[in-house]
């Protein structure tokens, strides 16, 4: 009999909820074969069949949120050359590498099938609804919650067009909470409690930057704004290391990081989650662009690894896109700073000469760990970032 369980993916995963499962009891399966969706606190996941055999238990219902190493359904047949060896060997301990390549076989991180959150697909579910037959509104291919509602609320074609029916009337009660949500709520938690946070606001004139982007994309070479912002902000970090640190409380030390791997605030369905540019301080603006493109597209798949979560220095949240003026952004703990950038406005502005021009303006906000920097400190660093972005000719000097 073999068990199927759930198993450790990295970055601390202690638990999972069921979401899916793919088999019934008394189905034939296959090694490989992917029987359950799982949603951890970071990614869905599958977790793959370790043998041929035949559903022989579901043990674990549907919503159920377990510990790791919980047993979730049985199967009576031939293991894996892999789970035989282990049973005759049950007394003994198995090399490091064996248990790492039999638990990489057991565990598949990638949902390879329409685009959708768990509980987008239990909305659908609990409604008789196909997914794959869904149409997605959002041009990544995703399905929302809205779509499903949409789909459900459609008519047959008539001779007149019907009458629009209001998308939410289906809406539910509750949502849950959990997974990933609750993952975000734990750490803004431990965040806001731990960290005396301050805000320093500013403003960046974006126009001779926009100008460059101009200049660059007649030449066939396109690199986005954020890529220049994080550019700017590793060359920022490196003359003021303080916000590229970590407070060890329990050492009394603040240890000032060499790596600049800056954290990428992204707005997923599922909620806020921070993938990391690794080793931004090696690459140049169109390496960072692309690095930033390839993660953004990853969350936006649900297909992010624990890999893509760790090691953070330094956090930017580029929210507007979204039409933000202004916010206190919380740190994402434990790290020391946060900055966030919000909505680039046409706005009259009064230049050296005293005329008044039209420039292209955007605020920012800076939060930062207060145990660790000085409001002063704060001020010079947003000035250092900005210098830079409004002289990108400077920027560019910096890196020869």
């Amino acid at each position: 009999m073999l068990e199927v369980k759930l198993h450790d993916i990295g970055e601390g995963m202690t638990e999972g909820e069921i979401v899916h499962y793919l088999v019934k009891e008394g189905d034939t399966v296959k090694t490989d074969q992917p029987l359950v969706e799982v949603q951890t606190d970071k990614m869905v996941a599958e977790l793959p069949s370790p043998g041929n055999g035949t559903i022989k238990e579901i043990v674990v219902p549907v919503g159920e949120t377990v510990q790791v190493g919980t047993t979730l359904l049985m199967i009576e047949g031939e293991g894996t050359q892999a789970e035989e060896a282990q049973t005759k060997k049950q007394d003994e301990t198995p090399a490091p590498s064996q248990t790492k390549e039999l638990t990489n076989r057991r565990m598949i991180t990638t949902v390879n099938r329409v685009l959708a959150t768990p509980y987008t697909r239990k909305i659908a579910r609990e409604n008789g609804i196909d997914i794959e037959q869904v149409p997605a509104s959002d041009p990544s291919g995703r399905v929302t919650e809205e779509d499903v509602y949409q789909f459900m609320n459609q008519e047959p074609e008539a001779e007149e067009p019907p009458k629009a029916k209001p998308v939410r009337e289906s809406q539910p009660d509750e949502i849950p909470f959990r997974g990933v949500r609750k993952q975000i709520a734990t750490k803004m938690t431990k965040s806001i409690y731990t960290i005396p946070h301050v805000t320093h606001f500013d403003e960046v004139d974006l126009t001779r930057l926009m100008e460059l982007r101009e200049e660059l994309k007649a030449d066939g070479i396109s690199v986005s704004v954020p890529a220049f912002f994080v550019k700017a902000l590793v060359f920022a970090l490196k003359d003021y290391p303080i916000f590229n640190a970590e407070l060890d409380e329990e050492n009394e030390t603040i240890k000032l990081k060499k790596d600049y791997n800056i954290g990428l605030a992204t707005d997923v369905e599922e909620g806020l989650i921070v993938p990391v540019l690794h080793g931004a301080g090696q690459l140049s603006i169109q390496e960072i662009h692309k690095e930033i493109k390839g993660l953004t597209k990853k969350a936006q798949e649900g297909k992010l690894e624990a890999k893509h979560y760790k090691g953070g220095t330094f956090t930017m949240s580029n929210v507007g896109p979204l039409g933000s003026t202004g916010a206190t952004p919380i740190i994402n703990y434990p790290e020391t700073a946060l900055i966030a950038f919000h909505k680039t406005k046409k706005r009259p502005v009064v230049n050296e000469h005293d005329e008044i021009v039209i420039r292209q303006m955007m605020n920012l906000s800076l939060s930062f760990d207060h145990r660790v920097a000085d409001g002063a400190t704060g001020v010079a660093f947003s000035n250092r970032f900005i210098s830079l972005i409004e002289n990108p000719s400077k920027l560019m000097l910096e890196m020869i």
